[in-house]
């Protein structure tokens, strides 16, 4: 059965070069993009876009964009990698929050886990805290999912 997996991540990529973002999705992205893997990703900035477009130029394997509510309302970065990869990307789910708050964004998080076999979290490093990308890691443990834990 071809692997599902959804991504999560920082939206702050600015401490690192791409350079390094990129050797690191070599190491711990590329094992698990064959050809009929499939990718869910966020859609918002940071490590959902740098992803979105490793996985566009790096693998063959299936990509799924999900945001909370449009892509219009995801940030200038986010549209202008979503519009980049348009061609390699399969499906954009647009879940339609009309407010891109806390709720929305843990909704999107759970809609990507609940279609996946594994998680692969690139969070900031550091201690675990709250954030979205611990939400989602978090939400895939009490699901009995394996999680990839690549800190950033």
């Amino acid at each position: 059965m071809p692997l599902a997996a959804a991504i999560t991540g920082t939206r702050q990529t600015g401490h690192r070069e791409l350079t390094w973002f990129s050797d690191r999705f070599g190491a711990y992205l590329a094992p698990w993009a064959t050809d009929d893997a499939q990718f869910y990703i966020g859609g918002a900035v940071g490590i959902d876009s740098l992803t979105l477009l490793w996985l566009a130029g790096n693998s063959k394997s299936r990509i799924t964009v999900v945001v909370p509510g449009t892509v219009a309302q995801q940030p200038a970065e986010a549209r202008q990698a979503i519009e980049r990869c348009r061609d390699r990307i399969a499906e954009i789910i647009e879940l339609g929050a009309e407010e891109l708050r806390t709720p929305a964004y843990h909704a999107r998080n759970r809609y990507m886990v609940d279609r996946a076999q594994m998680v692969i979290g690139f969070p900031r490093e550091g201690p675990e805290g709250a954030s979205g990308t611990w939400q989602t890691i978090n939400y895939a443990a009490s699901q009995g999912k394996p999680r990839l834990i690549v800190p950033v």
